[in-house]
């Protein structure tokens, strides 16, 4: 059967909410505009020296950085969400002003003996539909290098191609005890659709030979030598 999000040229993915969903929950949006404010705010260069050979180049001028947290897009909350932490983390309550769960609970021996235990796993309620063509999931991580001090979702992949369905996303309380007030639109989740198939590649471990040696060093002098270097590199490899 024909998909009609499909097109020859490109594939396409698409987000479906539920009609009486629609401009009343926030919609997905590109991650390179949900940039944070403290980011959009930094300069490029800023005048502070910590060493005599720093040039004062700011993380803005990261490419990497900055492909990290623009890549794929980003889902909001769906309603403003106060969460409550008590005891060191161990007790999290929420609240809402919606007609639907905006945050419910996986019970602890789910996730026994884990990093952030013994901070209950919880999970928020997400009213998007993810559908992506034939061959493609999606990686669903927190909002790269946009930590909020408050919580932290857990990946994961979804074959979104034929789990058309909504999906929710777990996540832990990391903030200090008290009330917190998360926003709604708020990002708890960077979606980064892929193709399966670019996962499978081999590998070949070794050491490098000379003219690897060579081209790594290369690089390396150009990328230190010009800030845009890699930018440009980068682009025109594509």
């Amino acid at each position: 059967m024909a998909l009609s999000f499909l097109s020859k040229s490109q594939p396409r993915m698409t987000f479906l909410c539920r009609k009486e969903d629609e401009a009343v929950i926030p919609a997905p949006v590109r991650a390179k505009t949900a940039l944070p404010d403290w980011f959009r705010k930094l300069p490029p260069v800023t005048e502070t020296r910590v060493s005599p050979g720093d040039n004062g180049l700011t993380v803005k001028r990261c490419m990497p950085f900055l492909d990290a947290m623009a890549t794929g897009w980003v889902i909001g909350l769906a309603a403003t969400v106060r969460m409550e932490i008590l005891d060191n983390g161990k007790t999290v309550n929420c609240g809402w002003d919606f007609d639907r769960t905006m945050v419910s609970n996986h019970a602890n021996h789910q996730v026994a003996g884990n990093p952030r235990d013994p901070m209950p796993p919880c999970k928020f309620h997400n009213y998007w539909t993810i559908v992506t063509p034939p061959g493609w999931s999606c990686l669903f991580v927190p909002p790269l290098n946009r930590r909020n001090g408050v919580f932290e979702v857990v990946a994961g992949v979804v074959d979104t191609d034929t789990y058309r369905s909504e999906i929710h996303f777990p996540f832990f309380a990391t903030g200090e005890d008290g009330l917190h007030v998360l926003e709604r639109g708020t990002p708890i989740v960077q979606v980064i659709p892929f193709r399966r198939d670019t996962t499978d590649l081999a590998a070949d471990i070794r050491s490098e030979s000379g003219d690897e040696a060579v081209v790594r060093k290369t690089i390396l002098r150009q990328t230190t030598a010009s800030d845009g270097w890699y930018r440009k590199f980068a682009r025109a490899q594509r």
